[in-house]
């Protein structure tokens, strides 16, 4: 069966990983160097590697079904499984950056993904089951610094900055977050003293802070395009690794 489908043709890799030739030739880079293209001793893939990391975004981008895309590309529908299963972890952002240079400002906020898997997910104020992933951007590139582990999508950010370990990947340097990370470390919006009204020169900082801290919805906002974040049907650490997946494609099309 022939697939329709090819990373031979330029113009799917736009049109599936939003990424150019020259980008898409270094996400191929880092899948190697971190094993996807090494011999498995068992039989080998029905398709290059190129064109299976092709299949990853192209799942991520469109979520269709297994049963939809692997005809797609000319392979059956449990090839089409284990090419995600194996390629979707290597795609994944690179571990939390401990220290940050001089004059970087970092942004957190939470965004709720639905999710299928109940197991990690819970009705959230979307009305749907959803996981809370708690993301760190730099400010001035809009680049995604960390992505924390999936938290059911009922808990609070405050808690959720904590436990999904993104906490880890702001030290060392200035973290604006919204009015619901208090006690964080975060630097939040003024907020109206009881009984009373916060002063002009307050209002004036919040303004600054609303303008600045709407760069990670931006983010969020490209992030899903993706359509797999909209409705992930991926059980496990499925949408983690969707989550860091994008988070690298998003990366790489900003930076270059």
């Amino acid at each position: 069966m022939t697939g329709v489908i090819t990373a031979s043709e330029p113009g799917w890799i736009g049109l599936f990983s939003g990424l150019s030739e020259r980008q898409f030739s270094k996400l191929i880079a880092v899948v190697r160097r971190r094993g996807g293209g090494a011999p498995t001793g068992g039989r080998a893939w029905a398709l290059s590697l190129e064109d299976r990391v092709l299949m990853v975004a192209a799942y991520w981008r469109t979520d269709l079904t297994m049963r939809q895309l692997g005809p797609l590309f000319g392979v059956s529908k449990s090839t089409a499984d284990r090419v995600i299963d194996d390629i979707a972890p290597l795609l994944a952002l690179a571990p939390l950056r401990r220290r940050h240079p001089a004059g970087t400002v970092l942004i957190v906020d939470g965004t709720l993904v639905p999710t299928h898997d109940r197991t990690i997910a819970a009705s959230s104020k979307n009305y749907r089951y959803s996981t809370n992933h708690q993301v760190v951007i730099d400010a001035n590139t809009r680049l995604v610094v960390a992505v924390g582990r999936p938290l059911p999508g009922n808990r609070n950010d405050c808690r959720a900055f904590r436990e999904s370990g993104v906490d880890r990947a702001v030290k060392n340097a200035p973290l604006l977050g919204d009015g619901g990370y208090p006690g964080c470390g975060a630097i939040i919006p003024h907020r109206k003293p009881r009984g009373g009204e916060i002063t002009d020169e307050q209002e004036a900082e919040n303004a600054v802070h609303r303008q600045a801290r709407a760069r990670v919805e931006h983010v969020f906002s490209r992030m899903k395009n993706w359509k797999v974040l909209r409705d992930c049907r991926l059980k496990g650490d499925g949408v983690h690794q969707a989550m860091l997946g994008i988070a690298r494609l998003h990366n790489l099309a900003l930076a270059g």
